[in-house]
């Protein structure tokens, strides 16, 4: 009779042990493996009929012991029937910027290639497998894991599943992609650039995010209050991000910590024409009717394409202005952690991307060879005058290591060329 088998069936019977299965297991000749099958009501309250497989009757025995105590009774919802529960508390949890993020890396990659999967069918493999097909660049493939591993952290501490296999996954590497200093203009693009716009308050902003390196967000939302001429500072406490509908949501700064920022020789004369007749809670960076800009209507009003074509850099994005300022932090000598704390950054690891410091490293390495070796051979008169002239022209290059700009055979060497952001008689003073 067809059904479910009885007791003496070779289902239920341990062909280990030829003993009968405890209720619950039974055993697959077809698989060879022990299978449980259990019934569990999910958070909706309905019924449903679940079943595993495993290798051994102490796993099955285990496992089972789980489910009949309902520590498991919804893993076999899928992750869009749980992200549909749970997102809200995902995104409350974030950043208006993140979650809007998070939201788009979901619904382009995440849920395309995992979301009909069951929570308890999800592994480690199963998601590497998955991302092999995301596309974007490491840092979005990273919003996609995070959003990812948020999701299932949250089924793991409703106890739906036993741990977060998100989190045994290696992160993209950010190495792979184009580094900050290649995308950082150089100081005769940085003047070109600001040529190209008309003089007013999209020069201004342009200004404040090249020779201070914020973020184009944070300079949205500086006061004139921030700004302080006699200390040479700018103070960052405040940014503006898009809300879910485009609105324009007020909070802290990215790293959730107050900064301040440089007032350089160049910055100066635009903080004096934005702070003009202005009140102390006045936008300092606003827009031409005293609004508040964003990048995207920088980028309209100043025709930034016009202004890529102009610079020969098609690529360039507003941020990169960012990524100029913390390039010329370091060629101008300043100390990881000074650039760390200029730029807001949370770790060390984020602010020495912007370093060159690994440049250069195999003709240094050779070099060093080379000395070793050719240290033993007699030195003729006319190589000892190719090294002492190897010698000055050393000496000229470091007589001011802040202003990797500058010109050596110019008689205002150190002066003449470079962002002049070093403050005082030596170094950045930041």
């Amino acid at each position: 009779m067809a059904g479910r088998p009885s007791n003496i069936s070779p289902w239920r019977i341990d062909p280990k042990t030829g003993r009968p299965l405890p209720e619950g297991i039974r055993w697959r000749a077809d698989r060879n493996r022990y299978q449980i099958r259990v019934t569990v009501t999910d958070l909706t309250g309905n019924k449903q009929h679940r079943s595993r497989m495993f290798l051994t009757l102490a796993e099955a025995k285990r496992e089972l012991a789980k489910e009949i105590a309902g520590r498991n009774p919804n893993a076999g919802m899928t992750l869009t029937q749980w992200h549909e529960r749970y997102w809200p508390a995902v995104a409350a949890s974030v950043r208006v910027g993140t979650a809007r993020g998070y939201d788009v890396s979901w619904r382009k990659r995440v849920q395309p290639t995992l979301g009909d999967k069951k929570l308890e069918d999800i592994t480690s493999p199963l998601i590497e497998s998955a991302m092999v097909s995301w596309a974007g660049s490491p840092s979005i493939k990273v919003d996609s894991l995070a959003v990812l591993s948020r999701l299932l952290d949250g089924a793991r501490r409703a106890r739906i599943i036993d741990y977060n296999p998100a989190r045994e996954v290696k992160r993209p590497s950010q190495g792979a992609s184009v580094s900050p200093t290649s995308r950082a203009l150089t100081v005769r693009q940085i003047t070109k650039m600001l040529e190209l716009i008309e003089p007013g308050v999209y020069r201004r902003y342009a200004a404040a995010l090249v020779f201070t390196g914020m973020r184009a967000g944070e300079a949205t939302a500086m006061r004139v209050r921030d700004a302080d001429l006699r200390q040479g500072i700018l103070r960052v406490s405040r940014s503006f991000s898009p809300g879910k509908n485009g609105e324009l949501i007020e909070q802290s700064p990215k790293s959730h910590k107050e900064r301040e920022v440089p007032i350089t020789n160049q910055l100066r004369p635009y903080v004096l024409e934005a702070a003009k007749g202005k009140e102390p809670d006045d936008l300092l960076w606003a827009g031409p009717n005293g609004g508040r800009l964003t990048a995207r209507n920088f980028r309209r009003a100043v025709e930034w394409e016009k202004i890529k074509t102009a610079l020969r850099r098609p690529d360039l994005r507003v941020h990169d202005l960012r990524h100029t300022f913390a390039t010329i932090l370091f060629d101008a000598g300043a100390s990881a952690p000074d650039v760390q704390a200029v730029l807001g950054h949370s770790s060390l690891q984020v602010t020495e991307r912007y370093s060159r410091a690994r440049e250069g490293v195999a003709r240094r390495a050779g070099s060093v060879l080379d000395g070793l070796f050719e240290s033993d051979k007699p030195k003729s008169k006319k190589n000892g005058k190719a090294a002492e002239a190897k010698k000055t022209r050393r000496n000229r290059a470091i007589l001011n290591p802040y202003d990797p700009f500058a010109d050596p055979s110019g008689s205002n060497y150190g002066r003449r060329n470079g962002p002049n952001l070093a403050q005082g008689h030596r170094g950045l003073g930041l």
